[in-house]
């Protein structure tokens, strides 16, 4: 008798510590847990960061400034990229990447040394690899750059710790299996490095004009359009390097973004968003959501939600706009100047 009643209090325990743990698990981690932020690139200005709660309930316009009083994010606010509980906000106009607590946005560090004009990065073993522009500007846009490089950044001293040279113009870049691959908008390839011997493999050929990149059950999905250009996804196998292509009419000419979500590849086209499957053939030409914002300069798929970012004047603060996968209109945001992306704390 006296074992049982042990026996039930041990279980009593067992069963309350596992519950409190398990309710732990569901508690935010943060004030900005459990909803997304909005780059707001800015101008001549700095760059700023706002912040929705998933159900839209709770908006933050300036999350940095919020938590970080005077300390400046930066001019050109280009990427966020996560990596555990840290956050990284890159200023590509500054030269910059500010660290910050994901979920308190509570500054850590900065970033600056190594880089030049960083634009995208990802995140491996403890390192970060950043694309960096370096001399670009649109005076040799027509023939691109080769100066451009991978900054390498060591995450748990968030100091710069080397670059890997690439010989032509970097863009954004997705990691699989040890390796970036890396689009390049003014050459006709699709840059690889292996950040085990920090240096290029073969490239793949895809043709000019290449811009967003998603990788979805070992297959490279990629954008190619832009500015009038006629458009095009073309799809890289990864393990074998070989190619597809779903070509679109010239009705779909200069395609903007792409994000693939639950199995189905999403595009814009000026003002318009698409769908197809990513194992369709052909571009759909009909539109499930169709915008009249002056520029789409930000887009994404998430949570059962299409974000659009209005890309205004550069000069005062815009909008946001969040539709349902169906097309219909749930949420207006006035965000900062010039918002460009849309990241998940989730």
């Amino acid at each position: 008798m006296k074992f049982s009643k042990l026996f039930l209090i041990a279980l009593s325990v067992s069963l309350f510590v596992s519950c409190s743990n398990d309710d732990n698990d569901n508690e935010p981690k943060g004030v900005y847990d459990n909803g997304f932020f909005v780059l707001n690139e800015g101008s001549a200005g700095q760059g700023s960061v706002s912040f929705s709660s998933d159900d839209f309930s709770t908006f933050t316009k300036d999350v940095y400034t919020a938590v970080n009083g005077t300390d400046l994010l930066g001019k050109y606010a280009q990427n966020i990229f996560f990596d555990g509980d840290r956050a990284y906000i890159i200023a590509g106009g500054s030269n910059v990447i500010n660290v910050v607590n994901r979920y308190t946005f509570k500054l850590i560090a900065k970033v600056d040394t190594g880089l030049k004009n960083p634009r995208y990065g990802v995140v491996k073993d403890g390192k970060a690899y950043v694309t960096n522009a370096n001399t670009y500007s649109y005076e040799n846009a027509a023939t691109g750059n080769t100066d451009d490089y991978v900054a390498v950044i060591n995450l748990a001293t968030n100091t710069f710790e080397s670059k890997i040279d690439l010989n032509s113009t970097a863009n954004r870049v997705v990691l699989k299996d040890g390796k970036l691959y890396i689009t390049d908008s003014y050459n006709d390839k699709l840059l690889v490095v292996d950040i085990a011997t920090k240096k290029l493999d073969a490239p793949v050929q895809i043709g000019l004009n290449a811009d967003s990149i998603e990788e979805e059950n070992g297959v490279l999905y990629i954008l190619k359009g832009g500015f009038g250009n006629s458009s095009e996804i073309v799809k890289v196998k990864i393990a074998d390097k070989t190619t597809s292509k779903i070509t679109f009419p010239t009705a779909l000419d200069g395609a903007g973004f792409m994000d693939i979500f639950d199995s189905k590849i999403y595009y814009t086209v000026g003002g318009a968003v698409y769908a197809i499957s990513t194992t369709a053939t052909a571009a759909s030409t009909t539109a499930i959501v169709t915008t009249s914002v002056g520029y789409l300069y930000g887009f994404a798929v998430n949570n059962n939600h299409i974000y659009i970012a209005d890309s205004g004047d550069f000069k005062a603060d815009s909008k946001a706009y969040i539709y349902s996968l169906s097309g219909t209109l749930q949420k207006e945001l006035n965000v900062g100047v010039g918002p460009n992306g849309f990241y998940f704390n989730d």
